[in-house]
């Protein structure tokens, strides 16, 4: 347990909230119920800080977080023991989330060596010449993050690893409920010769810390995964501050006739997407359109894959299914899944609580206008839907608020290439589930699903100043 952190952390707050293990729904520890003068305290330390971290060489910056990856790598059964111990998810998943986490850092200790800018023709506007000019990218400064449950070290990694790249300092506001792998990573970090307060966790409520990280002259940037509502509020009250905003989602798949030889496989492919870490996902598969040549052979497949998921401890080698974050998540989604019932949605199969989970659920031809179609359902609940072809296909897929990832599997190749360039949506991924993620992509959404870009590469360049610098040769 990351006890060195929590105890300086402790000490300095007199108040606590208790901290609970989502599966057993037992007491894990108190954590610190940071104050704001803790959060304004955390702002002064990293503005000296951040002196030290524009002081380093790209070289030094990449050697650190090459480091804290080995340091990782090198005890990872610790930190995926304690994402499952506060998160609940699956110990095989937690294991595939560390490993995910030693990559990000990884790829941020690349790039922190290759951001670059370009050099320019001056002479290429009327009397531009006799100057040689380029551009260079600057840190902004302290970066302010607020992050989510569901991925509690590798989506704290995407934020951190990028801001420490390119020289920034950072404080981290990890969801309540999962606190313990951000104040893990921490360790990693000093472990790793990071300046110190160059990466800080502050605990507590998020609408309040969060605030002081908004109003607080001295946050450049703020970088955010969460709900589209709270999304939206921070972007109006930012003001001139720049924001990364990685908001809702309700993934959406095709499945083309023109695969019917592969219905078994893809089957086990979109059970994984729609089903993994209880579809507490943001790039769930949520909506699958199949069609109507194949669909109820696709659905007896996917029906018997759904049906065959185990559910148990998250410590266990082979569970597949947990209990969800709380009960008022797990009482939301079992109301939305009988809202659907009664909207004219046919029950597949699950649609029940299962202790303090639920069973996995599939419903078939789901209107529109339930919630489980038209919002983000965050559970083990996916929609099958029969659609006459890929244009009806295309049409539902983008009739949705949101638009970060979707998916099809296809043979049909013009038809993959209208598909591509023609969903709304940040990435399309050909022939996988929309719910895949490599962790040096860029990674963002449409409409009500962000603003800006993740993805190692795509982050750094959001977490920077570009100068532009010309020298009169002449002169």
């Amino acid at each position: 347990m990351p006890e060195a952190y929590l105890q300086t952390l402790t000490h300095q707050s007199d108040v606590t909230y208790p901290l609970f293990n989502p599966h057993t729904r037992e007491k894990i520890m108190d954590i610190p119920e940071c104050s704001n003068q803790q959060m304004e305290e955390a702002i002064e330390k990293s503005k000296q800080a951040f002196s030290k971290m524009k002081a380093l060489s790209s070289a030094e910056r990449s050697m650190i977080l090459e480091q804290t990856s080995k340091f990782i790598k090198e005890n990872k059964e610790e930190f995926a023991r304690i994402i499952t111990l506060e998160s609940g998810k699956p110990i095989r998943l937690s294991r595939s989330e560390v490993e995910r986490t030693i990559e990000t850092l990884y790829f941020a200790s690349l790039e922190a060596r290759k951001l670059e800018g370009e050099s320019i023709r001056m002479d290429a506007a009327t009397n531009g010449g006799g100057r040689d000019a380029y551009t260079v990218f600057q840190p902004i400064g302290i970066v302010g993050a607020i992050t989510p449950f569901n991925f509690p070290l590798n989506l704290v990694a995407h934020k951190v690893g990028p801001a420490l790249a390119v020289g920034n300092a950072i404080i981290v506001k990890p969801a309540e409920k999962t606190p313990l792998s951000a104040i893990k990573l921490a360790e990693a970090f000093k472990k790793a010769g990071l300046p110190e307060d160059a990466y800080q966790v502050i605990t507590g409520e998020g609408p309040r810390l969060g605030k002081v990280l908004i109003d607080h002259p001295d946050v450049a940037k703020l970088t955010f995964t969460g709900s589209p509502q709270v999304g939206e509020l921070i972007k109006s009250q930012a003001g001139l501050k720049k924001v990364t905003l990685e908001l809702g989602n309700n993934s959406a798949l095709y499945i083309d006739r023109s695969v019917r030889g592969k219905l078994g496989e893809i089957a086990g492919k979109a059970v994984a997407g729609a089903f993994a870490y209880n579809g507490q996902v943001c790039i769930s598969t949520q909506r699958i359109y199949v069609h109507e040549d194949v669909s109820e052979e696709f659905l007896t497949h996917f029906k018997r894959a759904a049906e065959s998921l185990s559910y148990g401890d998250p410590n266990d080698e082979t569970t597949d299914l947990s209990g969800v974050i709380d009960g008022k998540s797990q009482d939301r989604i079992v109301n939305w899944i009988s809202e659907a019932v009664r909207d004219g949605s046919e029950l597949v199969t699950g649609g029940n609580k299962f202790e303090n989970g639920l069973q996995p659920t599939i419903l078939k031809n789901v209107p529109a206008s339930s919630k489980i179609s038209c919002q983000e359902v965050f559970g083990p609940v996916v929609l099958v839907n029969t659609v006459q072809d890929a244009d009806a296909a295309l049409a539902a897929m983008n009739d949705s608020q949101y638009g970060l990832n979707a998916g099809a599997f296809t043979y049909d190749l013009p038809q993959a290439f209208k598909l591509a360039h023609e969903l709304e949506v940040g990435q399309v991924l050909i022939n996988d589930v929309p719910t895949l993620r490599f962790d040096h992509m860029p990674y963002g959404g449409l409409k009500s699903s962000g603003y800006g870009y993740e993805g190692i590469k795509y982050a750094m360049r959001e977490m920077v100043h570009m100068k532009f610098i010309s020298m009169n040769y002449t002169f």
